[in-house]
């Protein structure tokens, strides 16, 4: 008889439902791989780059200035923490990608300070992501990524790269900074993919 009954699906903590593994916490603990960037809403910019090399731009006022959300979503980190009915306001992917020409099927994320996370591009769509810069009705602070993160929060928390700079959308499938470590080229918290492998 195996130690998980069949349809296990997560453990109820005060009314809410986590993915398998996880706890919950009301903190939002800070991990990064390297030094924070510090970087200024006036020198930031997010660029997207298609396959045939093209590519869109947006400084801080364009960004800013485009129709924006307010998201509450629940938050799972791959170390196992997940926090509930965290609000950010910000652009959904949908709007910044709507006018780029693209066959892709692939993401390479890049932020400043060098870090890189993948993504099937089916994710970064249909309501599912956003430049989030606003976290808490608040400026998001610069150890949660700011002045702004990608947030992609029906994956584990690595895909919600901080201090996002630029997309580029490929035909091919180009890991990023922890799936070359060894983490799951996905990530979905419900499916525990946490190592490749998993």
């Amino acid at each position: 008889m195996g130690i998980v009954s069949p349809g296990f699906t997560g453990r109820r903590r005060g009314g809410a439902e986590l993915p398998p593994g996880q706890y919950l916490t009301h903190e939002f603990p800070v991990l990064s791989a390297g030094p924070t960037p510090r970087v200024l809403p006036e020198h930031w910019e997010f660029t997207v780059a298609n396959e045939a090399g093209e590519v869109s731009r947006w400084d801080w006022a364009a960004l800013t200035s485009l129709p924006s959300e307010e998201i509450t979503k629940d938050l799972h980190c791959v170390t196992r923490w997940s926090k509930l009915g965290t609000e950010w306001k910000g652009v959904s992917l949908d709007v910044l990608l709507a006018d780029v020409e693209t066959a892709a099927d692939y993401v390479l994320v890049h932020s400043y300070g060098g870090y890189t996370t993948n993504l099937p591009l089916e994710d970064l769509l249909d309501g599912q992501a956003w430049i989030a810069y606003e976290y808490d009705g608040e400026p998001l602070a610069a150890e949660h990524g700011g002045p702004a993160r990608l947030l992609v929060p029906h994956l584990y928390l690595w895909k919600s790269a901080k201090w996002v700079r630029g997309l580029v959308l490929s035909d091919t499938e180009d890991l990023g900074f922890w799936e070359t470590a060894g983490y799951h080229e996905y990530g979905d918290p419900w499916k525990e993919q946490r190592y490749a492998g998993d």
